[in-house]
């Protein structure tokens, strides 16, 4: 809620937004991702681990991620390569890859972790039968982003839904792709959440010989 410029009690109080960084956070790039790994195998932090890859792979908004069962990723004693959920804000099914280097860091982790395919994959730490709360998986981002150098105001858990997008994106220019991954109902939406701009297009057009 804004503040009235007609409003006597709002005289000298700051904007909500001072000092903040409004608008989408920025998408990491490779050796960031990579940076982030490290930093957490380090640290023997097996389950964070899991939880960073599977965010990269599957693109999923964090109210998604949080919840995924064991289920939905396991397949037997493997770990899937595809799978789906169903989007809490649309109600659409999305489904999306999981790469080698997430299914070992998964199988590691539910392998430590136990539990039933009824079970959430990332539970959370008050109670077993509850998942990981969005706060606490927005904390841990700011702590993952902090730990290699990076501002977190400027990251957040929308940067890791963004990331693998951005880079198909740079790599493709193929935006119907991107919004069937990310599970946008309209390639606007996709626009605006890649931030895609006039010297994006130019730029395509121009890495393009006829």
């Amino acid at each position: 809620m804004g503040i009235s410029q007609y409003d006597p009690a709002a005289a000298g109080r700051p904007a909500w937004n001072a000092g903040r960084q409004v608008g989408a956070k920025r998408a990491l790039t490779v050796k960031q991702i990579w940076s982030i790994r490290f930093f957490l195998d380090r640290e023997g932090r097996m389950r964070d681990r899991a939880l960073f890859d599977l965010a990269i792979d599957s693109k999923l908004r964090g109210c998604d991620l949080v919840k995924i069962k064991i289920g939905t990723l396991v397949a037997g004693p493997t770990i899937r390569s595809r799978s789906m959920v169903i989007q809490q804000k649309t109600g659409r099914p999305v489904q999306f890859e999981i790469t080698s280097d997430t299914r070992a860091s998964l199988l590691a982790w539910l392998g430590r972790r136990g539990g039933t395919v009824d079970n959430f994959a990332f539970p959370s730490r008050v109670s077993a039968d509850r998942h990981l709360s969005t706060r606490q998986y927005a904390r841990l981002v700011d702590e993952w982003v902090t730990a290699i150098g990076l501002t977190p105001h400027e990251y957040g858990t929308h940067s890791l839904r963004r990331t693998k997008a951005s880079i198909i994106y740079k790599a493709t220019g193929n935006l119907r792709a991107i919004q069937i991954l990310l599970g946008h109902s309209k390639i606007e939406n996709t626009v605006r959440y890649l931030g895609v701009d006039v010297d994006d297009a130019l730029s395509l057009s121009e890495a393009t010989e006829i």
